[in-house]
């Protein structure tokens, strides 16, 4: 907060505890030399999603954290990012906000929510506004997780250690057998799933919709989403 108060906005990086390839990175510059805020730094650059040798080049560097996209500022200079960087996506945000608290709000925003350009807070606001150098970083050092895909949930699902399963299984009406297997399943549909001699497997299993993939591509299910909607196949999203 002191840090945003001088004009800035301010993210938090994450310190890595692994060389994750589903987060961006921030590269950390000099301090601040701030009184108040003694360990705010310059960022330098925000990096998208690297590949596994190059986030461990990131992570053994100690000059990267993840960007977790928490983010503290003076709201008026995120408008004016993104009045400069996305002024469509502004005008149709400022629409929304004048009608706010009046009897209209619901339908307005019924009405120009859909409308507006989906995209990122780190490409409309913080990205240029790092080039301008108005972009400043307080490192979290805490324990942190996205939960931004299945094997997040896996990671904080742990199996019992005193178990004879590798397999972290989730679902109230659930059929697993896991034979030298390991990874997740989750499942309502009372079908029986089994495992044999696979790894870090992904297991989702719905009454309209069967996923597999693993660990290391869950990040991508979000394609697989995106492209379900392209091809007009709602009806198992």
């Amino acid at each position: 907060m002191e840090a945003a108060a001088t004009g800035r906005i301010v993210t938090i990086g994450i310190t890595p505890s692994s060389p994750a390839t589903g987060f961006g990175y921030i590269k950390a510059g000099e301090s601040l030399g701030l009184g108040q805020a003694p360990h705010a730094l310059t960022v330098e650059q925000f990096v998208e999603k690297p590949d596994k040798d190059t986030a461990r080049r990131y992570v053994a560097s100690g000059n990267y954290t993840w960007n977790a996209g928490m983010f503290v500022a003076p709201v008026g200079l995120m408008l004016q990012y993104l009045r400069k960087s996305e002024p469509e996506l502004a005008a149709g945000l400022d629409v929304i906000a004048d009608a706010w608290d009046t009897d209209r709000r619901d339908a307005v925003v019924d009405e120009v929510w859909p409308t507006l350009t989906k995209t990122a807070i780190d490409y409309a606001v913080a990205e240029p506004a790092a080039a301008a150098g108005d972009v400043a970083m307080v490192p979290g050092d805490f324990t942190w997780e996205d939960v931004g895909d299945f094997a997040a949930i896996n990671r904080l699902n742990q199996v019992d250690p005193s178990g004879d399963s590798d397999v972290a299984i989730l679902g109230k009406n659930n059929r697993v057998l896991s034979d030298e297997s390991s990874g997740i399943v989750v499942s309502d549909t009372g079908r029986l799933i089994a495992l044999i001699g696979v790894q870090d497997i992904v297991v989702v299993d719905t009454p309209d919709a069967l996923l597999v993939t693993t660990a290391e591509h869950a990040q991508r299910v979000k394609d697989a989403v995106n492209s379900l909607k392209k091809n007009g196949d709602t009806d198992v999203l």
